[in-house]
């Protein structure tokens, strides 16, 4: 009798403790507001309109889990899909798990991964760019900064004492044809024909001592048939180098970078993206964070001044409220958008463009 009892105690324990050998968590943020921007084409025009891709950060929800194998070793998987706050669609070509859909293993080595996944540029820049994907930032200046993804890719990623370093290489960057956007670029690859097309590699090497820390990564996109932003064929490459480092001061946060551009399917192929920010915490509540962002074409008048500001505030951990601003000054013919929220904003060229926007953003 006493075994039995033992042995119905045994089962009833057994599932309690296997699943705790494994984790499992939904996650998300949603992140939308209301946006004016003004001198929109040759008229002039102004709008006023819930952006599509982003406010502060883009809006994604996802699941993420590990589970542990023994012996320091664990299975790790990520699915995670971003969403227009303002429809519900599908952003990332339509994708359904647009922003991450990755599997694989990680123990004290570090953690290599198959999927759709971020490359090395993404981590590179993730703390020195202050105001990151916020809707007036980097993207409205080189939209990729923020997609900087690949399908059929393969990642290394290991982290030793304060030095990281990592490396991805794909087999056919973007398998999706909704472009021309950088999560639709009409280049698949994986093609027995032409083995070159459509790969991309990165690489990272990253040191952080707690307050401060400087990265460098290196991304390489290689073009294919009928690939769009000139990259027509597997020749062609558009390569990215980032040099970057940040700064922890007490309630103060200061970040700077240089991104080099060598784009073959541009007529202004070589280009420099610099910018420099700050965050300070002028309460626990309250933050202000700023950035000034130039991008100059070599050989060419096209360049492009853009500055930015937000401040926000947390009701909670969860929720805050924020408005942001922003105003770009283009030159020569470039007439780039101050606003990477939505397509369809652009100034005429040479022009200027100012925008705001009131958002509120809840994580869960």
């Amino acid at each position: 009798m006493k075994i039995g009892k033992f042995l119905l105690g045994a089962m009833a324990v057994a599932p309690i403790a296997a699943a705790a050998q494994s984790s499992v968590t939904l996650y998300g943020v949603i992140d939308t507001g209301v946006e004016y921007v003004n001198n929109i084409g040759q008229a002039k025009d102004s709008v006023v309109r819930v952006p599509v891709l982003t406010g502060t950060v883009p809006s994604r929800w996802g699941l993420r889990g590990a589970e542990d194998l023994g012996g320091g070793l664990k299975s790790v998987f990520v699915l995670e899909s971003g969403f227009a706050p303002d429809s519900g669609a599908s952003n990332q070509g339509g994708r359904l798990f647009g922003r991450q859909a990755l599997v694989g293993l990680s123990g004290r080595w570090g953690q290599v991964a198959l999927g759709r996944q971020y490359t090395m540029l993404f981590w590179a820049g993730l703390d020195s760019d202050i105001l990151g994907p916020n809707i007036y930032g980097s993207a409205s200046l080189d939209n990729y900064i923020p997609n900087t993804r690949a399908d059929n890719a393969i990642s290394y990623k290991g982290t030793f004492g304060g030095l990281t370093v990592g490396a991805t290489y794909s087999f056919g960057r973007d398998t999706v044809n909704a472009g021309p956007s950088p999560a639709g670029t009409n280049c698949a690859g994986e093609n027995p024909a032409d083995k070159k097309a459509c790969r991309e590699w990165s690489a990272l090497l990253m040191y952080e001592r707690g307050w401060w820390g400087v990265a460098a990564a290196y991304d390489s996109q290689r073009g294919g048939p009928g690939a769009f932003g000139g990259l027509t064929n597997s020749n062609l490459t558009d390569d990215r180098l980032s040099v970057s480092g940040y700064m922890l001061l007490s309630r103060t946060k200061l970040g700077a970078g240089w991104l080099r551009r060598d784009n073959e399917g541009s007529p202004t192929r070589i280009s420099d993206l610099y910018y420099a920010g700050v965050s300070y915490d002028i309460t626990p509540a309250f933050n202000l964070a700023g950035q000034l962002y130039h991008l100059n074409y070599h050989g060419s008048d096209n360049k492009a001044w853009l500055y930015a500001l937000r401040g926000t505030y947390a009701f909670s951990k969860r929720t805050s409220v924020y408005a942001t601003a922003g105003f770009i000054d283009n030159g020569g013919q470039l007439g780039l958008s101050v606003s990477a929220g939505q397509v369809g904003s652009n100034p005429r060229a040479g022009g200027n463009q100012f925008g705001t926007m009131l958002g509120v953003k809840h994580v869960f």
